[in-house]
């Protein structure tokens, strides 16, 4: 079975972005809300694994700043993290647990390059297969850095938030509701995501106003 073409630059985006507004309303009104989906793609590898490592149950602007100093020291580089080792992690600005997940990353030696060929669910079971790396890890991992675009990270708050303020839910839906909801989205989910994180946003913006 071949793989189904990554999503590469913003037309790919916009793309699945008019297939979705054209079959679920509740799309197209949050598409006139958010305006253009961002692509949000990274760099696949180490160094895009860790930016997701990072970025996890941190604010945005806090994981920017970690992420930076680790840049800024060459520790995206697995044997620049082996040298530098937990201590050096630390003082860049990462927990013990994400050090400790980090170092044993680098030990890993593993082929990221080996993914490209694999279907999602193999690409995911392959990441989850390394300590620290949890299901939305490598769900954010496939959506972001090897461009697939039938991922939905349906475990993530923002897209649940999104998702029972966007069509009205009494409540935040459960990781299996919302992934069940999201069947419906395919085979365009990954940029279902990148539309539910994108209305996220205004909803914030709509509660700092209120």
């Amino acid at each position: 079975m071949s793989l189904a073409p990554p999503i590469t630059c913003d037309a790919d985006v916009a793309e699945g972005a008019a297939w979705l507004a054209e079959r679920e309303p509740r799309f197209a009104m949050a598409l006139a809300q958010t305006g253009p989906l961002p692509l949000r793609l990274r760099p696949p590898g180490f160094a895009g694994l860790l930016d997701i490592i990072v970025g996890q149950q941190v604010i945005v602007a806090s994981a920017r700043a970690i992420y930076t100093r680790l840049v800024a020291a060459g520790l995206d580089r697995p044997e620049i993290v082996l040298r530098a080792g937990d201590d050096g992690l630390r003082a860049a600005g990462l927990s013990r647990p994400k050090a400790r997940y980090v170092l044993a990353l680098a030990e890993r030696d593993f082929d990221f390059d080996a993914l490209h060929g694999l279907p999602d669910d193999a690409a995911i079971a392959a990441l989850v297969d390394m300590p620290g790396i949890g299901p939305w890890t490598a769900q954010i991992y496939v959506m972001f850095c090897l461009g697939r675009r039938d991922i939905f990270p349906s475990g993530d708050l923002a897209l649940q938030e999104a998702a029972r303020g966007l069509f009205d839910l009494p409540a935040r839906p459960s990781p299996k509701d919302l992934s069940a909801m999201a069947a419906a989205w395919s085979p365009w989910r990954s940029v279902a995501a990148r539309l539910l994180f994108a209305y996220y946003r205004v909803l914030k913006q709509k509660e700092g106003l209120s």
